[in-house]
Formats: structure tokens, C-alpha cells, sequence
């Protein structure tokens, strides 16, 4: 189908005068005169013509117009959050109950109470509002991909016909990189419209709001989080030495013995992407339709070595989880598989001698073939691309909790038979003879200008498990080293260059392939600051329904001294500079001052893994508020300051939310303590019991003392098991109070200074009272008894 019907198909009837005039371009560009070479005239006065309507006029249009509806859109967002606040949890004051906080944030005043019927009405506005704002924001992500797509289209079109002195695409990749169509993250919008529909939704049904937790659906731990990034070739070198730091190099061993040589190169991995003529898996995955599914053959090293062959089919699910079935498959196998000749019987007939016929990996195994053999009938697929890359792999063997793979020397080739007089292949086989035959490696000279696209960066991708935060990995994410290609595929980007005549729709992604991805690293830094701070600014307007900030975009890269947000931080500072930010985020603060830059460990992280080290000593550690240490100060900042106008506690954190996951050592650390604690009294009871025991009945003084020792010795058993079963609770209740104590050990160390005095006062009293029962001075005794000693001496 022609782009110009594809365009006016998808065209979105309001926004009709915003769209890019394709027809207009066709006319300017003379097209209908070029294939008549007598009336062929294009002069310097049309080509400036064009050029100014298509990078000029259309391009600001619609760079214009998508900005303006962005911004309608989230002001319409932010509308419906206002009307809701009447009815948001922790918006309304208790009565009786007017703190010193709420009113120095202008919270301190009761809202007026909303009847049933006008509760009812504003729900179901909202709601409907909500339903209209979700439209045009999925419309205008359509808008952005098929105007983006009409302007590489028009300028394929110019370079095709009217190029021969000079060719468009260059200036226009320029000018999209000034007025940019593909920047706008819809992300942090449709969380708050989640939230506010979650909102809307537990309101009409009577129920009580919740905070919102995304982090239930991963409390299993066993899916994965994958991070997809461009490195360029200068950097490579230090991304791979930044990640050896931590990780080693996954070998990879196609031999049969256990011991893989050191010398080994990394291995080459090539992947054979299927499609139909009209592209529609392709389609499919560059507009993010639901069930997405693309089929590949996969294997490493030359065919020639008769290497292990999968056939990989992947459906994307809702979000950017995905579904997989795969199997093996021999080479001499496969043609007759895709053609629906052969059924892997051989295969599973081995399975159910080895594991039984019955058994659950027969049937998936079955059900595997089936599903990938009726998926390649009913859409009617074929190799397409190739894609051969290099890939070197980090991973600790048998942990795969992190899991990093770069691959380089990227080749996508041409792998289709569409064009009958001249095939990549021949149209009887699965895969390019005069590749695999000819046993080619990368770059692929013989392939012919046309047929091969060679990357020019490097690919990394990253795979974290669960839910663990790695403070290396976040650093290297953040770093300048690298550039964020979240939605990047080798199939999409392979079929959008080398079939560009033969699909209707671009990724964003592809003109920034001919750009520097290079930053500085002062450049780096603050567009994450500022990335930061936008996302601070919508995770406190999703919480503000629930009196809690409950978006997942934002985790920041500093930590407050309690391991929440800094509720006491000061925003006025930061927003005296950045006056366009309504609701400065309490953590780009900390960040500005200086004092957030320090984080705890990372292998500390936990429950309690942001509370800060208090590294003070001498008077300042027994009396806090005269202490000079980092979490003292942080602690009397936070009881000192106010908040601004317009800024609230958030109620509950995002570290309250979700279920308690708390490191081993934390509550053996409690434990620990603990044990030393019994420890000390268990001495203590011994040392009074010998004594009590050797005293006999007629010392006094002595029973006394081991009195006072038991007393001492059964108050630091109470106090160790109160203490433990205190910082117990704090541990589940993920507490930010202080975890030190200091009056248990100070009672402790008093009481058994005391004993010693008193047994030291005692024991004197005693002596003198015994000389003076027989008459002497205990003085002149002393005297004369030494006298006698030196006499004795003599």
C-alpha cells in the first residue's frame, strides 16, 4: 500500500489540519513531471520551495502541535487531580487535630464535607474525562510515529528523484534533532492516570483507598527487569572494565568437556527473523500491539560446525512482560518443518523414551511444535534478516540475579526471497547458501551495497532478578557512557532500513543511529538531574490521591537520611532557581546542597538499608543535639523546618509499601546483640553467685554486694530482651527511628561502678573498725609494722 493511503487512513479526524500535508509535499516535489523527462524542470528556486515547506513549515507544525497537546494533556491530568482532592485520603484534616506541620503547609484547614449525590457526580465526570484524556494521549503517540514516518518518507522520496545534487536526509535528521517528535515519554502520565482510575474506581465501589504498590506483582522474584542501551565504540573498553569490576565474562564452551579454553574468542551469534510480504510482525512491534509476536532460528558459531538450532517464538503481553516457546531443530530439518512437512517426530519420540509419554515436558514440548508450525501456516511467514552479531556475556555462574551482555560487530543482512528476479536466497531454502556455505564473518564484503546494514554502535543490555537495587549498575545507567535505547530490537531496526520501501511505519529511534551519542560528563549529569526532578514532580501528583507517592518512575539515585524522602528537606532553595518547577522534589534538595551525596553500601541495602551511620563520638554521641555528625544534623533538620506552601506530607512512603523484605543480617545483627546481652548477664549472675556463696553468713557486706550484682545481672537480662523485641518491631514496621540506645549500657556500667565503690567503702570501713576494736591507729600500725620489716631487713 502507498504511504499517502496509509497516512489518511490513520489520520485522527480533529487533529486533521495538524497533520503533516503529504499531498501538498508530492506537488512541490513535481513527481508526475519527473517521470516525463521532456517537462523535467526543477530548478534551484523549487528545491528551496520544498525544502523550506518540509523542514520548515511542516515540521514545525507538527513538532508544535504534539508539544502544545502534551502539555494540554497533562494540564487536563492535572485538573482532574484537583477535583479529586476533596475525596483524596490525607487531603482533609483530622478534626481535633491540627498540627503545627499541616498548618504551616496551608493544609491545617478543614475541607467542606461532600454530599453522596455531588461525591457520586464528580466521580463519574472524572471518570469520563479520564477516558477522553487516555484517547488522545494513545492518539497522539499514533500521531507522532506516522507524521515521523511521513517525513522520512517525503525525503526518501526527493534524495529518489530530485537528489542527484543534493540529498535531503542528512538535514533533516539535523533538524528532527532541533524539533525533536520522538522525546515525549508517556510514562509517568499514564501512572497517574492509572492511579486517579484506581482512585475513581475504589470510590464508586465503596471501598477504602490503598496506596498503590508496584511492587506486588514482582514479590516472587523470579521475573526480570531488562535495561537496553547504545554504547559507542570509543567507550566501549570502559563499560567492559567498569562491569568486570563486579562481574566476570560468561565463557561460552560448544565443546562437549567441562574445561573451556582461556584463549577463546567470544562467540558469534546469528538469528534468522521471519516475515511475511506485507511485514505485519514488524508492524506489530514498532506500534506496540497487544500480542505482538515475531519467530526466529537462532544459533552460535558457523552453521558449518553443526551447532545446536533454536526456534524462539516470543508474544509480548500486556506492559513488556513476554511469553516464549522454543525448541531444537536439526539444520537438515528445518525446511521441511517450515514448509509443514515434518512434525519433529524423531524428537519427540526420544523424549518419551527418555522422560515418559506422559510426562509435563512432552507435552510442552508438543505443544511448542504445534503452536510454532500453525503460527508460520496462518501468517504465512519466511526468513527475512539475518542478524549476525558478536556478544560477550557477564555473569556469575549459577547466580543469575544479574545478568550483562554486550554485543558488537553487528551485521543485519537481507535474508528474503520477495523479489522473484532477484532473490537474497533461494526461495526452496531456510537460509543465504553463499553465507553460511561460503563460512563469511563480519563485515561481510561480498555481500552486495543494498543487502547488509552494519551497526555503528555497540549493544548492552542489562538484566536484573527481582527487586534488589544495585547501586554500580544505577551509576552506569546514569553515566555518560552509554545512551538509553529502551525499545530497541535488531528484527525492527534491520526491516526499517533494508525494506524502507516495503513498510509503513518507522521507530523513533532511527535518526539517531547517524548522530554523535557521545556526552560530556557535567552533560550527563544534569539532564539525570532534570530527569530526575520531572519525575519526582509527577510521583508526588500520583500519590497525592492516596497520601502516598506510588509511582515507580522515579528512584533516586541519593538517599535521605532515614532511608524515606526528606519530609523536613527545604524546597525554596531549589525552586528559587528552577521557578518553573511547581513542587521541587525534597531529594534534588539534597542533592543541590551537598548533602545527599553520600549512600550507604550497596550491600546494605534491606529494609533498613538507607539509615545512615552514626559515626559521631565522645559527649556528641550520648547527647544528639549537640552533636556534629551527618545524621544528627539531618535529624534536627528534619524536626526544624517547615514545609512550603502548598507541600504536604506524603503519609506513607514508598518503603512502607509492598511486603517486608528484610536481609538476614539485619535481624541477625538484632540477635546478635542480643546474645551479648545474656552474655553480660550471665556473668554478672555468676560473679554474684560465687560471691554470695564465699561470703558466709556473718559478711554482711559481701551478701550484700552479690545482691546488688544479681540486681544488675537481672537488669540487663530485661533490658536486652525488651531492646530486641523493640528493634524487632522497628525492623517489620520499617521504622525510621533510631536504632542506638545508650541508657541500657550506661545503667549497666553505673550500677557496677556503684557496686565497686561501695564494696571498696566497705571493706575500708571494715579495717579501720577492726584496728580501733584492738586499739591501734591504723596509721601508726602501718608505720611501726614497716618499721619492724626494715629492722627485719637489716
Amino acid at each position: 500500500m502507498r504511504f499517502g493511503s496509509t497516512l489518511r487512513k490513520n489520520i485522527y479526524p480533529p487533529w486533521k489540519a495538524s497533520y503533516i500535508d503529504y499531498d501538498k509535499l508530492k506537488k512541490l516535489l513535481k513527481e508526475s513531471d519527473a517521470n516525463d523527462d521532456e517537462d523535467d524542470v526543477w530548478t534551484s528556486e523549487d528545491e528551496s520551495a520544498f525544502v523550506d515547506e518540509l523542514v520548515n513549515v511542516q515540521l514545525e507544525k507538527v513538532h508544535q502541535f504534539q508539544t502544545e497537546m502534551s502539555q494540554k494533556l497533562r494540564d487536563r491530568t492535572t485538573a482532574c487531580e484537583k477535583k479529586l482532592e476533596p475525596l483524596a485520603v490525607g487531603l482533609k484534616a483530622d478534626k481535633g487535630k491540627e498540627t503545627e506541620e499541616s498548618s504551616s503547609s496551608g493544609n491545617g484547614a478543614l475541607k467542606p464535607e461532600v454530599s453522596p449525590e455531588e461525591r457520586k457526580k464528580l466521580l463519574h465526570g472524572v471518570l469520563g474525562e479520564l477516558d477522553n484524556i487516555t484517547k488522545e494521549t494513545n492518539e497522539l503517540e499514533k500521531y507522532s510515529r506516522i507524521n515521523y514516518t511521513a517525513f522520512f518518507k517525503a525525503t526518501k522520496k526527493h534524495d529518489r528523484i530530485r537528489g542527484d545534487s543534493y540529498k535531503l536526509r542528512p538535514f533533516l535528521e539535523s533538524r528532527l534533532t532541533a524539533l525533536p517528535l520522538n522525546t515525549e515519554d508517556y510514562s509517568p502520565l499514564l501512572y497517574r492516570l492509572s492511579a486517579m482510575y484506581s482512585f475513581v474506581r475504589q470510590s464508586l465501589e465503596g471501598k477504602a483507598q490503598e496506596a498503590l504498590s508496584f511492587g506486588e506483582e514482582l514479590s516472587g522474584g523470579e521475573s526480570f527487569t531488562s535495561h537496553k542501551f547504545w554504547v559507542h565504540l570509543d567507550n566501549l573498553l570502559e563499560v567492559k572494565t567498569v562491569i568486570l569490576r563486579r562481574l566476570p565474562v560468561l565463557v561460552y564452551n560448544p565443546q562437549t568437556s567441562k574445561i573451556a579454553e582461556g584463549s577463546q574468542r567470544d562467540p558469534t551469534l546469528t538469528s534468522i527473523y521471519f516475515d511475511n510480504p506485507k511485514f505485519s510482525l514488524y508492524t506489530d512491534k514498532v506500534n506496540h500491539t497487544p500480542e505482538a509476536a515475531s519467530l526466529r532460528l537462532r544459533w552460535y558459531g558457523q552453521l558449518s560446525e553443526q551447532p545446536d538450532i533454536t526456534f524462539e517464538k516470543k508474544v509480548i503481553k500486556d506492559g513488556d512482560a513476554s511469553e516464549e516457546q522454543r525448541f531444537s531443530i536439526k539444520d537438515k530439518y528445518v525446511q521441511s518443518f517450515v514448509e509443514g512437512k515434518y512434525k519433529m517426530e524423531k524428537s519427540v519420540q526420544k523424549l518419551e523414551n527418555r522422560a515418559g509419554e506422559d510426562t509435563q515436558e512432552v507435552d510442552s514440548f508438543k505443544k511448542a511444535v504445534d503452536d510454532i508450525q500453525s503460527f508460520i501456516k496462518e501468517n504465512n511467514l519466511q526468513p527475512v534478516l539475518r542478524a549476525n552479531y558478536t556478544r560477550t556475556a557477564f555473569q556469575i555462574p549459577g547466580d543469575d540475579r544479574v545478568r550483562i551482555s554486550v554485543d558488537t560487530n553487528l551485521a543485519l543482512i537481507r535474508e528474503d526471497a520477495l523479489d522473484a528476479d532477484r532473490p537474497c536466497r533461494e526461495p526452496d531454502d531456510w537460509h543465504r547458501r553463499d553465507i553460511d556455505g561460503g563460512q563469511m564473518e563480519y563485515p561481510f564484503k561480498a555481500i552486495r551495497k543494498g543487502e547488509i546494514n552494519r551497526f555503528p554502535f555497540a549493544l548492552l543490555e542489562i538484566k536484573t532478578k527481582g527487586m534488589k537495587k544495585y547501586e554500580w549498575i544505577n551509576d552506569l545507567m546514569d553515566s555518560h557512557l552509554v545512551k538509553s535505547a529502551p525499545r530497541f530490537s535488531k528484527f525492527v531496526h534491520g526491516v526499517a532500513l533494508l525494506f524502507e520501501d516495503n513498510v509503513n511505519t518507522f521507530p523513533f529511534w532511527l535518526n539517531d543511529v547517524d548522530t554523535d551519542i557521545r556526552r560530556e560528563p557535567q552533560q550527563a549529569f544534569e539532564e539525570e538531574q532534570e530527569r530526575k526532578l520531572k519525575a519526582a514532580e509527577d510521583d508526588f501528583a500520583v500519590g497525592s490521591l492516596f497520601g502516598a507517592r506510588a509511582s515507580p518512575s522515579y528512584r533516586p539515585s541519593v538517599a535521605s537520611p532515614v532511608g524515606s524522602p526528606a519530609a523536613g528537606a527545604t524546597a525554596a532553595s531549589y525552586s528559587a532557581r528552577k521557578a518553573s518547577v511547581p513542587n521541587p522534589s525534597p531529594l534534588a534538595d539534597l542533592a543541590e546542597n551537598g548533602k545527599g551525596n553520600e549512600e550507604p553500601d550497596s550491600d546494605e541495602e534491606g529494609a533498613q538499608a538507607t539509615v545512615w551511620e552514626d559515626r559521631s563520638t565522645g559527649l556528641g554521641s550520648l547527647f544528639p543535639s549537640f552533636s556534629s555528625s551527618k545524621y544528627a544534623q539531618s535529624r534536627q533538620k528534619q524536626r526544624k523546618v517547615q514545609l512550603p506552601p502548598g507541600i504536604r506530607h506524603p503519609g506513607i512512603w514508598i518503603k512502607d509499601q509492598g511486603p517486608v523484605r528484610v536481609e538476614a543480617k539485619v535481624w541477625l545483627a538484632n540477635q546478635r546483640t542480643f546474645i551479648k546481652w545474656q552474655h553480660v548477664s550471665v556473668l554478672l549472675a555468676s560473679l554474684s553467685f560465687g560471691l554470695y556463696s564465699a561470703a558466709g553468713e556473718t559478711n554482711n557486706v559481701a551478701r550484700a554486694l552479690a545482691v546488688a550484682y544479681t540486681a544488675v545481672a537481672a537488669f540487663s537480662l530485661a533490658w536486652g530482651w525488651g531492646i530486641y523485641m523493640y528493634r524487632n518491631r522497628l525492623i517489620r514496621e520499617r521504622s525510621g527511628k533510631d536504632f542506638d540506645n545508650v541508657y541500657g549500657p550506661l545503667i549497666v556500667c553505673g550500677g557496677l561502678i556503684f557496686a565497686l565503690i561501695l564494696n571498696f567503702v566497705f571493706k575500708y570501713q571494715a579495717i579501720r573498725n577492726n584496728d580501733r576494736a584492738n586499739g591501734h591507729h591504723p596509721i601508726n600500725n602501718a608505720t611501726i609494722s614497716v618499721g619492724q620489716e626494715r629492722i627485719e631487713l637489716m
